[in-house]
C-alpha cells in the first residue's frame, strides 16, 4: 500500500458542548465503530480509532468499499449496523471474535455499513491541509455514485434543521449532532469540533465499588436499577471522581460495606451462568480480558443521580453514567426501569438515503 495519508491514523475529535454552536456544518453523531479505510487498488485497510486494524471482523464491508470507492482513497468514517430501523451497537461488538468463522457467520446474518464523512486522501493528494467545506465537497463527489452499504454522512449547514435531527434521529439510535467548522483542516487526536449529545438522568442504587488502580480508594461505583421481578440489576457504573473525592468515598460508603458478598443481590456474581439470566458485575468478555473484575459489595441502601446519554437495549448505560448527586429522598426500591425515557422511534433508512432529508451540503 503507498498513499499520500498511510495508516496508522487517529481520528480528529469532537470536544462535548451543551448546544449546537452557529455558522458551521452539521451532521447526526453516528453510534458505532470509527474508522479510518485506507484503499490502494485491490488493498483495503479498515483502522479504527486506536490505530489498530479492524479488516478482519467485517469482511463483507471490505468487499462492498471495494466496489464502492475509488481506486485510491482515505475516508473517515464509522462502521454501523442496523437492526429493525435502528442502530444496533450490541451486534457491532459481537463482531469482535477470535474465530473467524463467527466472524464470517455474523456478517451473513447481520451486515455491517459504512457510512463516510470525511476525505483525507484522493489519488495521489493528501487533503489534510484543505479545508473542511472543500474536503466534503470532493468527498460527495468521489462517491456519487456509492450504493449501499456504503454512504455519505447527510449534512446540512442549517442549525434549526440540525436542532430537528438531534431531537428525532435519537429514535434511530444516533447519539446526537456533530457540528464541524468549514475551514477546519485535519489534525490527527486534537478534538477540533464539536459535539451535542443527549443527555437524561436517572436515579440509581449504589450496590458496590472497584477499587482505583493506584490503590484502596474507589475507582467506580457500581449501579442497580430493580427489574418488573423485583431483582436488582447491574446497569454500569459511574467513575469520574477526583482523587480527593475518591478518597472521600471510602469513608463515606465504609457503613455500607459487606464483609462478603453471599448476602447480596449479586452474590451469585461469579457463576458463569448466573450471567445468563441476570445482569451482575463482572460478567466475562472479549473486552475485559484478564481484568480484575472483583468488587467490594455494599448493602443496597443509598440512592444516587446520575447523568447518561442512552440505554443500551434498554437494559445498562451505554457509556460511563456521570455523579450528580445523592438522593437520600428517594428509597432503593423506586429505582426502577420504568422511570427511564424512550426516544420516539424513527426509521434508520430515512437518515441515510438516498441522500438523506434536508441534505443542503454541496
Amino acid at each position: 500500500m503507498d498513499l499520500p495519508v498511510m495508516p496508522p491514523v487517529k481520528p480528529m475529535l469532537a470536544k462535548p458542548v451543551k448546544k449546537i454552536p452557529p455558522d458551521m456544518q452539521y451532521e447526526a453523531k453516528w453510534d458505532g465503530f470509527r474508522a479510518i479505510v485506507f484503499r490502494d487498488g485491490d488493498e483495503i485497510e479498515l483502522g479504527s480509532r486506536t490505530g489498530k486494524p479492524l479488516t478482519r471482523y467485517f469482511p463483507e464491508l471490505v468487499a462492498a468499499l471495494k466496489e464502492n470507492l475509488p481506486g485510491r482513497c482515505v475516508l473517515d468514517g464509522e462502521i454501523v449496523i442496523a437492526r429493525e430501523g435502528r442502530l444496533d451497537f450490541d451486534a457491532l461488538t459481537e463482531r469482535i471474535h477470535p474465530a473467524d468463522s463467527r466472524v464470517r457467520t455474523l456478517a451473513e446474518r447481520t451486515p455491517a455499513s459504512f457510512v463516510a464523512f470525511d476525505l483525507l486522501a484522493l489519488g495521489d493528494r493528501s487533503l489534510v491541509d484543505a479545508y473542511f467545506g472543500d474536503r466534503r465537497a470532493e468527498l460527495v463527489m468521489a462517491l456519487a455514485d456509492a450504493r449501499p452499504p456504503v454512504h455519505v454522512a447527510p449534512a446540512t449547514t442549517d442549525p434549526e434543521l440540525a436542532a430537528e435531527w438531534f431531537r428525532t434521529y435519537e429514535g434511530a439510535g444516533l447519539d446526537g449532532v456533530i457540528a464541524k467548522p468549514l475551514d477546519l483542516l485535519y489534525r490527527q487526536n486534537e478534538r477540533l469540533m464539536f459535539k451535542v449529545k443527549h443527555e437524561r438522568t436517572a436515579d440509581v442504587v449504589v450496590a458496590g465499588y472497584r477499587f482505583h488502580k493506584s490503590g484502596p480508594i474507589v475507582g467506580s461505583l457500581l449501579l442497580g436499577l430493580y427489574d418488573d421481578s423485583g431483582a436488582l440489576q447491574h446497569v454500569g457504573v459511574c467513575a469520574a471522581f477526583s482523587m480527593q473525592r475518591r478518597e472521600e468515598l471510602i469513608a463515606e460508603l465504609e457503613p455500607l460495606r459487606l464483609e462478603s458478598a453471599d448476602e447480596h443481590p449479586w452474590a451469585a456474581w461469579t457463576e458463569e451462568s448466573a450471567h445468563e439470566s441476570a445482569r451482575l458485575p463482572g460478567a466475562p468478555s472479549r473486552w475485559s480480558g484478564k481484568k480484575d473484575l472483583s468488587w467490594v459489595p455494599l448493602r443496597p441502601e443509598r440512592v444516587l443521580e446520575v447523568a447518561y446519554d442512552h440505554m443500551e437495549n434498554g437494559a445498562r448505560f451505554r457509556h460511563t453514567a456521570q455523579f450528580r448527586r445523592w438522593r437520600p429522598d428517594r428509597t432503593p426500591e423506586s429505582c426502577t426501569y420504568a422511570q427511564l425515557e424512550e426516544p420516539v422511534s424513527y426509521d434508520l433508512a430515512e437518515v441515510l438515503g438516498p441522500r438523506g432529508p434536508g441534505d443542503s451540503s454541496p
